[in-house]
């Protein structure tokens, strides 16, 4: 068979072409004009492939495209500096793998066929799979603790409730009930065993646009306590009587307790939280313990407490003793309310730093001591819950009100013959007024 070399016209690059223009064997000869239906000198015949410029031409081949050797494709020469109307002028493909790089097919792959993945791309999935795992640790957590708040109907409606104020107000008790400890805990904690519960400390937080006011509320209140039902389950109904505001919770728990304090006060109560012994210990510890600086050496044989002046670290054992010890106070119980607001202040601190929250090793042990023990009402949730503790932390810390209920005199003596506490009532109806109404509470002595 031929190569193409000895086909006619199929040597070098272009002599099919001269032979063709030269009247060769493969040119045509143009028809008389009076007999050719095209004109005169066009050939009957269209030009095949082989008889146009640059057919069968190598890829690769570096001649000019568009005629004459050495004739640029535009510009430059006789031939003119514009392409055939209709058409864009002819730019080359950027090259993937740069100006010096390959060029062609394949060109910027990896070897093996593999595209070359983006270090950006790299860097944005690996931020997007640490904020997903993120979500998902923080949704999980916040059912986690959600699950372990304990609630309570405490906040149920009776006639002649007083309405709803402005603000929010808090009702924060700290129980002496001795739920999760062990007999050996309540002999190293000198809580005793005694059954049921009564209130160990009592306060209110009263969180508004005027500032928020943590304000203590003596366990020995000479109060009003409504009739309500005996809980022993005889059915009778108590008649209402004044009282030690104590009683009240010793005797119908966190409801009577929130009924006794809204009518005392003609303020309604819109949250509630009480925490016992076990939680406070808890609480302390998970945190590590709590930095206070004793102004005075303590040695309490009651409580168990032994302290030396100066700052130190109590654990939970310590700072229980510390917040319920009371006779060395000239004061007695108003003295005791004074550690209690310090100490929860320093509590708040610790608890809220970044060294404790960032830290998975204490954040969910405080958590969970904390929740444990937890009493709330049935509306209150952790979100309601972060809310007072924020407000707690920022009056302790000196954003707020730290006070006490006004004192008339705080060694009334009753019928009785016991020493209570009763309050200041012009006074501490100002403080009342202003917490319901929700402006500046006035300045009142601790």
């Amino acid at each position: 068979m031929n190569t193409w070399q000895e086909r006619p016209g199929g040597g070098a690059h272009g002599q099919g072409d001269a032979a063709r223009g030269q009247g060769g064997a493969a040119a045509e000869p143009p028809l008389p004009p009076e007999l050719n239906p095209r004109g005169a000198g066009v050939p009957l015949s269209r030009p095949t492939h082989q008889d146009r410029p640059g057919a069968g031409r190598p890829y690769g081949d570096d001649r000019p495209p568009y005629g004459g050797a050495g004739r640029p494709p535009y510009g430059g020469g006789s031939g003119g500096g514009q392409p055939p109307y209709g058409q864009q002028p002819f730019e080359p493909e950027p090259n993937p793998a740069g100006p010096a790089g390959p060029s062609g097919p394949g060109a910027g792959a990896r070897p093996g066929g593999r595209p070359r993945r983006s270090r950006k791309k790299i860097v944005g999935y690996s931020v997007l799979g640490l904020v997903l795992a993120l979500l998902v640790t923080m949704v999980g957590t916040y059912f986690w603790a959600d699950g372990k708040l304990h609630h309570e109907n405490v906040l149920a409606d009776y006639p002649g409730r007083p309405a709803a104020g402005k603000g929010t107000n808090w009702l924060i008790v700290g129980s002496d009930s001795r739920a999760g400890l062990t007999d050996a805990d309540e002999q190293s904690l000198h809580t005793g065993s005694a059954e049921g519960k009564r209130s160990d400390s009592m306060m209110l937080l009263h969180i508004g646009d005027n500032g928020n006011t943590l304000m203590s509320i003596p366990r020995d209140s000479w109060v009003q306590i409504p009739a309500h039902l005996d809980t022993s389950g005889s059915g009778k109904t108590v008649p209402a009587a004044t009282r030690k505001i104590n009683a009240a919770f010793a005797a119908g728990g966190g409801r009577l307790l929130v009924q006794t304090v809204e009518t005392n006060m003609n303020l309604r109560i819109d949250h509630y939280a009480e925490i016992g012994f076990s939680g406070f210990v808890g609480l302390v510890d998970a945190v590590g313990g709590v930095e206070m600086n004793i102004e005075q050496p303590v040695k309490d044989k009651d409580s168990g407490l032994d302290l030396q002046a100066g700052t130190q670290t109590l654990d939970g054992k310590q700072a229980l003793a510390f917040v319920r010890q009371r006779h060395q106070m000239a004061d007695q119980d108003l003295g005791r309310m004074r550690n209690q607001q310090k100490f929860l202040g320093a509590l708040a601190k610790q608890a809220a730093s970044p060294t404790t929250l960032l830290n998975p090793f204490t954040f969910y042990p405080l958590v969970s001591a904390g929740l444990d023990t937890v009493i709330v009402d049935d509306d209150a949730g952790l979100t309601d819950l972060g809310s007072m503790f924020l407000a707690m932390k920022g009056v302790t810390g000196g954003d707020g009100k730290s006070i006490t209920v006004p004192i008339g005199n705080p060694d009334y003596r009753t019928p009785t013959g016991e020493s209570a506490v009763k309050w200041d009532a012009a006074k501490s109806k100002a403080v009342f007024d202003a917490m319901r109404n929700d402006t500046p509470v006035p300045a009142v002595s601790k």
